[in-house]
């Protein structure tokens, strides 16, 4: 098979193919094997039929015209991969020559490809990115976290205040009947926890042993017109009293034995936390950076096969938790358009970040090579625990090596921008992207190698 490309306006490429007679020749093998699967000639068994038997009956021309519509897929996809052609829409074939004389089967095929933009000023992004060093503010956040894990109540004679808890005996009834599910005596209940309805909390708040409340609620579900009338004892007000943080206290809640050790701990593991997360932030905000670069018009196939793979990605998720995406909707009480609206903005996006990590690559002349798909077939063999041989022969079989490519070019752009950006945080630091690396176990500032801080801190997401 030889097959030649030619440029095309409006984005397109067209592929002149040429398969030789012996070529074409096995897919017309393939053909009337299929064919004799599908009908019935006297004296044979189903598909057993032979090609000359079949050619007698139905005529040879029913043998070529399947093979050319089941072989000239085929023939299209390994033109493509050979020349690596960036197709992004299905492709319109003209058949030139269906070989009838020559034997020579030639076709043509047109084809929208990715675009290729040019951007400018890409080279001068900044981007903003929260501390990646927590503040004093949050370690004590973190340290009375703790502290309120080993809190005790003491009963106090003052009104109780928010955070505190109340011992009461309360009723609910609606329309004069008492609400069984809302009688309980003796009850602690935490003030301002909104754990049964908002109007208790407020009528709490500034109360003292020995008051009875008296209020009318809305109902719960927000369906009933009645209100919910409610009596409330107060029997009891304790507040909370938070340990001392001392190094008693480091002795009891952590492996460390002075406060002064459990604070330099926590420093090290929010601050790894921070720098991945940093990491993470710093790649997401040069990616909007670089979508606003990108003011072409995006082709709709472009856009289109970009929300495809999101909405098939995001429905494979849910059919792992045993949801389809029309119960996930209903569920989380989605407006289906306004769902289709955010993924198509999410699509536009990603497709506009896509190329311009191909330009910056075009423009600063960043290339993949062999060590840099080797090194790629190692980390893969490493992950998925084969043979770095096998996954190399399977990933060139399978046609992956130009959409790994352009991964690997993408990367090394991506690469190259947080190298270069200008970085700052939100007190107006300037910050260097290499030091957001996470510190190995060992090195001689102490940090452990770990963003599982053990904290609340949470992580971020593109």
């Amino acid at each position: 098979m030889r097959a030649t490309v030619e440029p095309l306006e409006g984005n397109k490429v067209k592929l002149s193919v040429e398969v030789d007679e012996q070529e074409f020749e096995s897919a017309i093998d393939a053909a009337f094997k299929k064919i004799a699967r599908e009908i019935r000639i006297p004296g044979f068994r189903p598909g057993k039929a032979p090609r000359r038997v079949l050619e007698s009956h139905i005529g040879a021309g029913a043998g070529r015209a399947q093979a050319l519509n089941d072989a000239l897929p085929g023939y299209y996809s390994e033109a493509v991969v050979t020349h690596e052609v960036d197709v992004i829409a299905p492709p319109e074939i003209d058949i030139t020559d269906p070989g009838d004389v020559s034997g020579v089967v030639r076709f043509d095929a047109v084809v929208e490809i990715r675009p290729t933009v040019t951007i400018a000023g890409y080279a001068d992004i900044a981007v903003e990115i929260p501390a990646p060093v927590p503040g004093d503010e949050e370690i004590d956040a973190q340290f009375d976290r703790f502290r309120n894990q080993y809190a005790e109540l003491e009963v106090t004679e003052r009104a109780a205040a928010d955070g505190d808890f109340v011992t009461i005996d309360i009723e609910g009834s609606q329309s004069g009947e008492v609400l069984e599910g809302l009688v309980a005596a003796a009850y602690s209940y935490a003030v301002g926890s909104g754990g049964i309805v908002p109007e208790l909390d407020e009528a709490l708040i500034g109360a003292s042993a020995g008051d009875t409340l008296s209020f009318d609620a809305a109902h719960p579900n927000g369906e009933d017109e009645d209100p919910i009338h409610f009596e409330v004892s107060v029997t009891e007000v304790k507040e909370k009293v938070l340990p001392e943080l001392d190094d008693e206290f480091a002795a009891k809640a952590s492996e460390f034995a002075t406060v002064a050790e459990w604070r330099a701990d926590l420093v090290d593991r929010m601050t790894q936390v921070r720098r991945a997360q940093s990491q993470l932030l710093v790649r997401e905000r040069i990616g909007e950076a670089l979508a606003a670069l990108v003011t072409d018009d995006l082709p709709e196939p472009l856009v289109g096969a970009e929300m495809n793979e999101r909405l098939q990605d995001m429905a494979m998720r849910l059919q792992a938790q045993g949801l389809t995406l029309d119960q996930w909707l209903q569920f989380s009480g989605t407006d289906p358009d306004q769902f289709v609206s955010d993924l198509r903005e999410t699509a536009e996006r990603s497709a506009r970040v896509d190329l311009a990590l191909r330009a910056v690559a075009t423009a600063e002349g960043l290339e993949v090579d062999e060590s840099d798909l080797d090194a790629e077939f190692a980390d893969v063999s490493s992950r998925v625990g084969e043979d770095i041989e096998v996954v190399r022969s399977r990933l060139t079989d399978g046609g992956h090596i130009p959409t790994l490519r352009s991964d690997l070019v993408k990367r090394k752009a991506l690469d190259w921008l947080t190298e270069r950006v200008t970085i700052t945080d939100d007190n107006g630091e300037t910050i260097v992207f290499s030091d957001l690396a996470i510190v190995d176990e060992g090195e001689t500032d102490g940090a452990e190698a770990t963003t599982d801080s053990g904290t609340d801190e949470e992580g971020d997401n593109q």
